[in-house]
C-alpha cells in the first residue's frame, strides 16, 4: 500500500480475512460548486463539474471481512444489523467490487458512522469512499486512485470527492456512457495557501423528508430553473478555479454562497418543489450575511438538507461559531478545517 495525493491506493494482494479484515478510514466533503442531478443513475454520472473541501470532521470507519463459504453477506451500521435501502446499497456496491475481482465470496462489513445520516451532510460520500477503500483491498485487487474515486462514484456520486483531501473536482465526464465512465472521476485541485475552515451548523440531524436521489430526479425534470443554474455552475467552476489559485477566499465564499442558493431556487421551482431551507436555516443566513456587515469574511453553503456551513477563515472560525451558536438554539455547532482523503489503517490498529 502507497500513499498517492492523499489516499491509500491498493497495490497489492492483502485480502481481509474474518479475521480483522481491511478497515478504511474517509470523511465528508462540503461541495462549493455543487453536484445536482444525474446524466445516468446506473452508473452515476452527474450532469455537471462539482468542487468540494473534504474535512477533518465526521470520519467513517469501515471494515470488510472475507468469509470463505459464507451463504450471504453480512452488514452493520454502528453495530446495528443494516436493512432496506442501506442494506441494498451496500451489497449491489459489494457485488460491483466482487465482480471486478472475479469472485463469489461474500463478506462482513462493519461500518461506524459519525455523520449524522441522511441530513445533507455528506454521509454517504465519506461512506462509500471508504467502504469503496476497504472492499478492493478485502478483495485483493489494484486500483490507483483515481480508479478508486470512479469505484467510489457508483456508490454515491459525492464519495468519488472523499477519495482525496482538501479541495477536489470532480469531472462529469462526456461523450457515450462508456466515455463518460472513463471521464468521471475526482482529483485534487491546485490552490494557494487560504487556512479555510468551515463552521457547520446542525439544525437538524434527522433524515430528510425527500431524500437527495428523489429531489434531483423531480429538479431536473420539472424545474424550469435548472437548465439555467447548471449553465451558470460551469462558469462558476470555472471561476472558482482561479480564485483557489489566487488564493482568494473571499471571491471562493461569493461563488460557493451564490452556486448553493442557486441550487436551492432550482428545487423550490419543482413542481412540487422541494424545500429543504426551515426557519433555522433562513436564520442562520441572516446571521452569515449580519456577519459581514460586521466586517467577518463569512459565506453560507448548503447542500440536500436544512443544516448550514459557513465559510470563514481559520483565525474566525471560534467568532463566526459563536455568532451561529446564538442562534441555533439546540443545534450542535462544529468547527471543520480541510481533512486528508481516505486511508488504511494499519494492521495493528483493525
Amino acid at each position: 500500500m502507497r500513499a498517492e495525493d492523499g489516499v491509500g491506493v491498493v497495490t497489492e494482494s492483502r485480502r481481509g480475512s474474518a479475521v480483522g479484515g481491511v478497515r478504511a478510514v474517509a470523511h465528508p466533503n462540503i461541495a462549493l460548486v455543487k453536484y445536482w442531478g444525474k446524466r445516468d443513475e446506473g452508473l452515476v454520472l452527474p450532469r455537471v463539474d462539482s468542487l468540494s473541501l473534504t474535512l477533518d470532521i465526521f470520519p467513517t470507519t469501515t471494515s470488510v471481512c472475507v468469509v470463505p463459504g459464507a451463504v450471504g453477506d453480512v452488514v452493520r451500521l454502528n453495530g446495528v444489523p443494516a436493512s432496506g435501502e442501506v442494506l441494498g446499497r451496500v451489497c449491489g456496491f459489494v457485488d460491483l467490487v466482487r465482480g471486478l475481482a472475479g469472485s463469489s465470496e461474500r463478506v462482513v462489513v462493519d461500518s461506524v458512522n459519525t455523520v449524522p445520516t441522511g441530513a445533507g451532510l455528506a454521509s454517504s460520500a465519506s461512506g462509500f469512499a471508504a467502504l469503496a477503500l476497504a472492499a478492493v483491498g478485502a478483495f485483493g485487487l489494484e486500483v490507483d486512485a483515481r480508479g478508486l474515486s470512479r469505484l467510489a462514484r457508483r456508490g454515491s456520486g459525492s464519495a468519488s470527492r472523499s477519495v482525496f483531501g482538501g479541495f477536489v473536482v470532480w469531472h462529469a465526464g462526456s461523450g457515450s456512457l462508456v466515455e463518460a465512465d472513463l471521464g468521471s472521476f475526482a482529483e485534487p485541485v491546485v490552490a494557494a495557501e487560504m487556512d479555510p475552515a468551515l463552521v457547520v451548523a446542525v439544525v437538524d440531524g434527522g433524515p430528510k423528508a425527500v431524500s437527495s436521489r428523489v429531489a434531483m430526479r423531480r429538479t431536473v425534470a420539472t424545474s424550469p430553473l435548472y437548465g439555467p443554474w447548471a449553465a451558470s455552475s460551469a462558469v462558476d467552476l470555472v471561476e472558482m478555479r482561479a480564485a483557489l489559485v489566487a488564493g482568494d477566499l473571499e471571491v471562493v465564499g461569493e461563488i460557493a454562497e451564490r452556486n448553493a442558493l442557486g441550487m436551492h431556487a432550482t428545487m423550490l421551482a419543482a413542481r412540487p418543489g422541494v424545500r429543504y431551507m426551515s426557519p433555522a436555516s433562513l436564520t442562520v443566513l441572516d446571521c452569515v450575511g449580519q456577519l459581514r456587515r460586521d466586517g467577518v469574511l463569512a459565506y453560507a453553503t448548503m447542500d440536500a438538507g436544512p443544516n448550514v456551513k459557513v465559510l470563514c477563515r481559520q483565525v474566525d472560525a471560534e467568532q463566526v461559531a459563536k455568532s451561529v451558536r446564538e442562534v441555533v438554539g439546540d443545534g450542535a455547532v462544529h468547527i471543520a478545517r480541510p481533512g486528508r482523503g481516505a486511508y488504511l489503517l494499519p494492521e495493528d490498529d483493525r
